[in-house]
């Protein structure tokens, strides 16, 4: 009996011999396709602005208060997406697609369905001793310890996000009342494997916080030509006796706000530059 096996690739092992040039032979459009046909749906556009919640905290308390309304239109079989107004403000909300794989996922699929612009907001855990708890890191830059990003852009340390978008949502977030700092995120695909030797060396380079999206997000965003943002909000630390804490109860509720008018002028200036 013949045996097959796979084959080391150039760097020995496949995370890191990716055809990065080549086309996939499996699409977003296709699925996309699929579910509208299956579902009998129309085509509609998402929302401009799409926001990925990672936690689903905040979506859930949106619709428990009746501020969210399901947007039956969005073509995903794995997720839901909420479209939540408050003035001049709309966005569309997909809980709970958290990790690099899933997030890129649903972000390829809102590309395809006319998002112009996808931020995330995750929880995280502070890195850094400068790093206030609770507080908000807007990302510029991930660290790559997943393995989402390796089949988007080639091997690298960090990977940069929209440095456009980032300004835009620092703008919006300096105005709310939690500590707000900016810099790089420690993507990881191993939630509980974050070790002490880990946390020390990464907080003398100057990381932040660690969560699980940032990395994977942003490469997809290069590769795809696409903006891409991450705000963290800083929940709890390495430390045991560092208890949760996500600030006061409408603390999530104005992070929703603030990124949503970031992403609005972020989106209203790229339009006036193309005038």
């Amino acid at each position: 009996m013949e045996t097959h096996r796979p084959g080391d690739g150039v760097n020995g092992h496949p995370l890191f011999d990716h055809p990065l040039n080549a086309t996939s032979q499996f699409r977003a459009e296709e699925l996309v396709a699929s579910v509208r046909r299956i579902r009998h749906l129309d085509g509609t556009p998402v929302p401009e602005i799409c926001i990925l919640e990672f936690d689903g905290d905040l979506t859930d308390a949106l619709i428990a208060r009746g501020e969210a309304r399901p947007f039956p239109e969005w073509p995903c079989f794995h997720t839901a997406m909420w479209l939540w107004e408050s003035g001049d403000l709309s966005c569309g909300v997909v809980a709970r697609t958290i990790g690099g794989p899933f997030a890129v996922l649903v972000a390829e699929q809102l590309l395809v369905c006319g998002a112009q612009v996808v931020i995330g907001i995750t929880s995280a855990g502070r890195v850094s001793d400068f790093t206030p708890v609770p507080g908000i890191v807007v990302a510029d830059s991930a660290l790559r310890d997943e393995g989402t990003s390796m089949h988007y852009l080639p091997p690298s340390r960090t990977v940069e996000a929209d440095r456009q978008l980032a300004d835009a949502l620092v703008k919006s977030l300096a105005t709310e009342s939690l500590p707000l700092v900016r810099g790089t995120v420690w993507t990881t695909d191993a939630p509980y494997r974050e070790t002490a030797e880990q946390l020390q060396r990464h907080s003398r380079e100057g990381i932040l916080a660690v969560e699980m999206q940032a990395a994977s997000l942003f490469a997809f965003g290069q590769r795809q030509e696409f903006p891409v943002g991450l705000v963290a909000h800083v929940t709890n630390g390495g430390d045991e006796n560092q208890n949760f804490d996500k600030g006061g109860g409408d603390t999530d509720y104005r992070l929703l706000q603030a990124v949503c008018r970031g992403a609005r002028r972020f989106l209203d200036g790229r339009q006036n530059l193309q005038r």
